[in-house]
């Protein structure tokens, strides 16, 4: 007999000493009665034109609703201004393979509303590379050859540069302003999760070896981001990629989810920090070249965790959980708003 409990925490806590503890996908359905007012998640994917497309999404996985419909373009890797009334996105010729390191320095920048209308081109192909939303929601950073770029997304202007002190893609500003997350290079090793600092221009490491796509944390003083450690059992030769969290100095790093058969990326936090969102795929990279993959949610409360069998991950995180997962469509480059946004079924 399986049991679902619905009833208020500290009763919930007594009852779970008494009684036996409800499968796995008891809890899921208790996770998505969570997350049924959480905002909304948008995020790319394979649609039936043929082509990428963006969708939102309830995080307690309502049906999707579409974005964009387009038949000459593939879009991808939207981001919600802070706000929430607007999204930034990267849109590419029909056809085009979306490279799962490089995509910030291809394809045009498109800025639209948030229900995806009002959509507007911003420059020409290549152009405003890595864009992303600073604090304001008034201007973009963007990573060049030469150095970051804060430019203002009305005028074009460019408002400030400074140098990216090793930094190669993944540029985003932390949510206070204060600091850059980037992958970069450190001490003559690459693959490397590193802050900048947007006052001093002083980079500390963050997590060295074989670590990317970061993301802040809304308290702009944690990172979540995929890493391979080196102590791991091969897997296809090189290990399975994990999710990671850490202080931006560097310190605190843990485990947040791995498994010892899947590729886990696409790291993002809810707005209230409780949750996380990432994507579990067979294939290294997130399957953009493809037809992405499964993105999941978990309580942060729950890390660090493990799943499936992955005995050799287990052997070293033997506190980890075995943590509830809500699932949702298969998607890559999800973000996350508490925004009211609203859009036609």
């Amino acid at each position: 007999m399986s049991i679902r409990y619905s009833v208020a925490v500290p009763l919930t806590l007594l009852l779970c000493a008494l009684v036996p503890v409800a499968p796995a996908e008891e809890y899921d359905a208790v996770l998505a009665q969570e997350l049924a007012d959480k905002g909304w998640i948008v995020y790319s994917a394979q649609a039936d034109t043929a082509t990428w497309d963006l969708f939102v999404i309830r995080p307690d996985g309502l049906p999707a609703r579409r974005l964009t419909r387009t038949t000459r373009y593939e879009e991808a890797a939207p981001r919600f201004s802070p706000d929430g009334s607007r999204i930034l996105y990267r849109r590419f010729p029909k056809d085009s393979v979306i490279d799962h390191d490089k995509w910030g320095f291809g394809g045009e920048l498109v800025i639209a509303k948030s229900d995806g209308t009002d959509a507007r081109v911003v420059g020409a192909e290549g152009e405003y590379p890595w864009a992303s939303w600073m604090p304001d929601g008034k201007h973009v950073s963007c990573l060049y050859r030469k150095g970051i770029r804060i430019i203002s997304v009305e005028s074009g202007e460019v408002v400030r540069e400074m140098p990216r002190k090793g930094i190669f893609q993944q540029l985003f500003p932390s949510p206070d302003g204060q600091r850059f997350c980037g992958t970069g290079n450190v001490g003559g090793k690459a693959w490397n999760i590193v802050c900048l600092d947007t006052k001093t221009g002083a980079v500390n490491p963050v997590h060295v070896f074989q670590s990317c796509t970061p993301n802040w944390f809304p308290d702009s003083k944690r990172l979540i981001y995929s890493s391979r450690p080196p102590d791991q059992e091969a897997h296809k030769g090189y290990g399975a990629t994990q999710l990671w969290m850490a202080n931006a100095d560097g310190t605190g790093r843990q485990l947040v989810y791995g498994d010892d058969a899947y590729h886990i990326y696409g790291g993002e936090v809810s707005p209230d920090g409780a949750y996380v969102l990432f994507t579990k795929s067979l294939a290294d990279g997130g399957g953009s070249e493809k037809e992405g993959a499964p993105m999941f949610v978990m309580r942060l409360a729950d890390a660090p965790a493990v799943g499936g069998d992955s005995g050799a991950l287990r052997a070293l995180h033997p506190g980890a959980k075995d943590a509830p997962l809500l699932e949702l469509p298969a998607g890559w480059e999800p973000h996350w708003t508490y925004a009211n946004v609203v859009v036609k079924p």
